[in-house]
């Protein structure tokens, strides 16, 4: 490709890329990588290792990646296209290159099954290749928005979980890291038996107070910190040194 379309492609690409309306899409760090192996390809022209491949080859096979797609009739069907004769091994093999250029694409296992009945399904009705592809791609995309908000909502459910065994064992008295009780600012640990609170300042510090209950009035400062790190080093000394409550 002349230097002046590699330009003109480049440009292309990255007015593309910023025409987008989302700043969290743009920051995206796998957008990032998608939009520099673009450019890379948009540099160097085409990939002379992959012989067989022209460009409507190569849109089609990558715009499968993730679907679960049979190798076999995907080879097929790309037979029929102009070009040099496709084995099972040059597809699954170009997809798999694919699958490492944008390796945020590998095909997720638990969505084969309802890959390969839509797929099946699609046949039977005698849709073509392309189409299909478009519909599993529909399909994958959603299937990988569910799973990311399952996955989201199970790690909420951990950390509440976590927090309520946590506040559990703060009020039977044992020893605990740092805990925030429902609805309150302050944290909580015990350590040696000994019971602190941490309450935020207005200047974005934390105040270190001996405590006798949760619940109850605080005790004497310790001190003001930077940090709850800062202030655990403190605890971690105070709680063994003679008690002064």
């Amino acid at each position: 490709m002349p230097e002046d379309d590699r330009l003109q492609a480049i440009k292309h690409l990255l007015f593309n890329y910023v025409r987008s309306p989302s700043l969290r899409h743009i920051r995206d760090p796998h957008a990032v990588i998608v939009l520099a192996n673009e450019i890379m390809r948009a540099v160097n022209g085409r990939n002379s290792v992959w012989l067989k491949w022209d460009e409507q080859r190569e849109k089609l096979v990558k715009s499968a990646v993730g679907c679960w797609i049979p190798f076999d009739d995907l080879r097929d069907f790309l037979n029929e296209l102009p070009g040099p004769v496709l084995t099972t091994t040059d597809v699954t093999q170009r997809m798999r290159a694919f699958e490492d250029e944008d390796y945020f694409s590998y095909p997720k296992e638990e969505l084969q099954p309802g890959c390969l009945a839509i797929y099946e399904r699609e046949k039977a009705q005698g849709t073509e290749v392309p189409a299909i592809i478009g519909l599993l791609r529909d399909h994958v995309e959603r299937e990988e928005e569910r799973l990311t908000i399952e996955q989201k909502e199970r790690y909420e459910q951990s950390r509440e979980k976590d927090r309520i065994a946590r506040e559990q064992r703060l009020l039977s008295g044992a020893d605990c890291k740092w805990t925030q009780l429902a609805k309150s600012s302050d944290w909580h640990c015990r350590m040696n038996g000994r019971l602190y609170r941490l309450s935020p300042t207005k200047d974005k510090m934390w105040n270190l107070f001996r405590a006798s209950t949760v619940d109850g009035p605080s005790g004497p400062l310790i001190g003001k910190y930077q940090s709850r790190r800062d202030v655990s080093k403190v605890v971690a000394q105070v709680a063994y040194q003679p008690d002064q409550l």
